[in-house]
């Protein structure tokens, strides 16, 4: 979070992108703000159901009645996922996947003579324009037979050449690419540096001026599908001169085009089939009609894709999540000990409890957020990146407990269950493969605070230029003014409200007595985001750990109102969704209590204190008496420009015979 948004006129451009500081890798923490703060959308010209409940108003008529998807639209994603299903459960070896770190050349074949890989690119363009939700529902399938299947897909069209095109490219950009994409060609997202990840103001990929066109040098760290895709989008710093305004740029990129080495291919714990390069650009000329959307606009870009991109992951952890259910039930079902089945015995039951409810509260999310986004009625940056923290955070708890529930087979490999005759359930590698979740596409800590930015943004906009040191007494006396009058209207709004009245909500049945604890729970929410401020002012955005506690409790509060909504709407036709929807209701309940709690009570400030003693080594004598790295390297290694010294390492899928 941060105050910035005021700044002068001439710290960046009227579409608010900006440009960066001059030199990249010596900026500020101050200059970093600056730039993450000049890159978010600014406007909200939509209504959003997240927006409105951080600031303490539940807005039940933005979610019901519940979406609908487009009967003709819905019965064309039917049989696409009819065929997709057919496809990976005949032709797809998961375990061979996994086996060889490496996915087939011919499921590539297959895959693209399916369309899966113009999923959501439009039928004019060769694509098969599918919903969000379709293509929510295609992923879920695929990476429940290979994550890494899912990881390919996923960051081809929801961070790749598609989606960017899509939203802003011009009308040939989109017709010379997006059918190659659709045919089968695969593409990817490369913003990530070895010394740059959530922090672009130290982007050192240059995009300098010629004559043409620009010249990218650089080298670019987990590229996903890096060493197979042909096209990429590319993040580049373009320095600020007279008549230029610079800044971050995105560009399409041809993977083919002289100058680019895919320098290896990264290993990791989980994901063995991912195809993830470190790649080097060496004076790589790129033509000026290969930029998208106009110098200095790339993370405005890459956060705009993001607004529906991020849904890909979260359909992913909605999979795994009933895969592991199914794992664990029947198991329960069937393991006996101490004279009957393990599921029977509270400490597992307890387990069983959590898997299910939490899986019905993540897939009502994640339908949620996609129907939203395919009426286009509502602003859903908030919803989106709240079911990617929930999903990702709560998909590792599931996996999790799924390994304890199976015990020493839930560490055992799916290949040595097979070898002794057992069911090869492959747990440990669905723990290994959900890991990485909670890092893709924004860690859950940098995503606390993206969201924990969107959430005080109605306060920072009447209010910033108070706690703003930068700011004149002009700016501070005209904010005071502006926040007299917004708090006058909104701050007695938070102290009585729906949920007192023991009435209220009773269209909603036996899940009522919920619904009235969230509107509760929104309105104290908002107060606490309230006193924060008022208690911290300026230094607020270094309160971290405070601001991740009112984003989750937000989350737990908007999966409430969702199940509620969606069991309600869906009783007559599965009533024992309301047992679902209560059941989470009542854990979530006890999750968001906690999380309040913690907000005043807890050891954030001794625990900072003791960080700084830690990082000053005042304590490195309690490392003694192990055995640790060897070797004198650098942490984060260092990448000089220059034409590569190592054997190109990428990959072409041959076409089909």
């Amino acid at each position: 979070m941060t105050t910035t948004q005021n700044r002068p006129p001439e710290a960046g451009g009227a579409d608010g992108a900006g440009a960066l500081p001059q030199e990249a890798g010596t900026v500020s923490y101050q200059e970093s703000r600056e730039v993450a703060e000049a890159s978010r959308e600014t406007d909200w010209a939509k209504p959003s159901f997240g927006k409105e409940l951080f600031l303490g108003r539940l807005r039940l008529d933005l979610i019901d009645p519940w979406p609908q998807p487009d009967p003709i639209r819905a019965a064309k994603g039917d049989e696409f996922v009819k065929k997709l299903n057919a496809y990976v459960r005949s032709e797809v070896d998961g375990e061979r996947i996994e086996r060889e770190d490496r996915i087939p050349d011919e499921v590539f074949h297959g895959l693209s003579r399916l369309g899966a890989f113009g999923m959501k690119i439009d039928e004019k363009y060769g694509g098969l324009g599918l919903t969000n939700l379709d293509y929510a529902r295609s992923l879920m399938l695929v990476g429940s037979v290979s994550p890494a299947i899912g990881a390919l897909l996923s960051a081809h069209q929801s961070i790749g050449v598609p989606q960017p095109l899509k939203l802003f490219g011009t009308p040939e950009q989109k017709s010379r690419y997006l059918p190659r994409l659709a045919g089968g060609e695969v593409s990817a997202f490369l913003l990530t540096e070895p010394d740059v990840g959530s922090d672009p103001a130290r982007l050192g990929t240059i995009a300098e001026p010629v004559e043409g066109g620009y010249r990218l040098n650089g080298v670019k760290l987990w590229a996903t599908n890096g060493t197979v895709a042909t096209l990429l989008v590319v993040m580049a710093r373009v320095p600020k001169s007279e008549g230029r305004r610079g800044g971050i740029t995105a560009f399409v990129v041809e993977g083919d085009s002289p100058g680019i080495t895919i320098e290896r291919r990264n290993a990791f714990m989980g994901l063995k089939g991912l195809e993830n390069s470190v790649t080097r650009f060496h004076d790589v000329f790129v033509p000026t009609d290969q930029m998208i959307g106009g110098e200095g606009r790339g993370l405005k870009i890459a956060l705009t894709t993001l607004n529906t991109g991020r849904l890909s992951l979260p359909a992913m952890c909605v999979g795994a999540g009933k895969w592991c259910l199914n794992v664990a039930r029947q198991w329960s079902a069937e393991r006996v000990q101490w004279g009957r089945p393990v599921g029977d015995h509270e400490a597992i039951a307890q387990k069983l409890a959590f898997m299910a409810a939490t899986t019905y509260g993540l897939e009502t999310m994640l339908n949620l957020c996609c129907m939203l986004a395919d009426d286009d009625r509502n602003d859903i940056r908030i919803e989106a990146a709240l079911v990617k923290l929930y999903a990702s955070e709560m998909g590792w708890k599931i996996a999790d407990e799924l390994v304890q529930i199976r015990g020493g087979r839930g560490y055992e490999t799916a290949e040595s269950l097979a070898a002794r005759g057992e069911r090869a359930a492959s747990t440990e590698q669905i723990l290994r493969d959900m890991r990485i979740n909670r890092i893709f596409e924004g860690s859950t800590e940098i995503m606390h605070l993206l969201i924990a930015r969107e959430a005080v943004d109605a306060h920072l906009s009447v209010a910033g230029d108070i706690i703003d040191p930068k700011a004149d007494l002009g700016r501070k006396a005209k904010a005071g003014a502006r926040a007299t009058a917004f708090y006058a209207k909104w701050l007695p709004g938070l102290a009585v409200g729906k949920g007192q009245n023991p009435n209220a909500f009773a269209e909603y049945g036996p899940l009522a007595h919920h619904l009235r604890y969230v509107e509760r729970a929104s309105r104290k929410m908002a107060r606490s985001t309230f006193y924060g401020m008022s208690r911290w002012q300026a230094r607020m955005e270094d309160r971290e750990v405070f601001l991740g506690r009112i984003v989750d409790i937000g989350a737990e509060l908007f999966a409430m109102a969702a199940v509620c909504v969606r069991a309600t709407s869906e009783r007559d036709d599965r009533p024992e969704g309301m047992e679902l929807a209560d059941l989470f209701c009542k854990q979530a309940k006890v999750r968001a209590e906690a999380l309040f709690a913690a907000l005043w009570d807890n050891t954030d400030a001794v625990d900072a204190k003791a960080a700084k003693r830690i990082l000053d080594g005042r304590y490195a004598w309690l490392e003694e008496g192990v055995v640790h790295p060897q070797g004198d390297e650098p942490w984060v290694s260092t990448w000089h420009p220059g034409p590569s010294t190592a054997q190109d390492v990428r990959r072409r899928v041959p076409p089909a015979s």
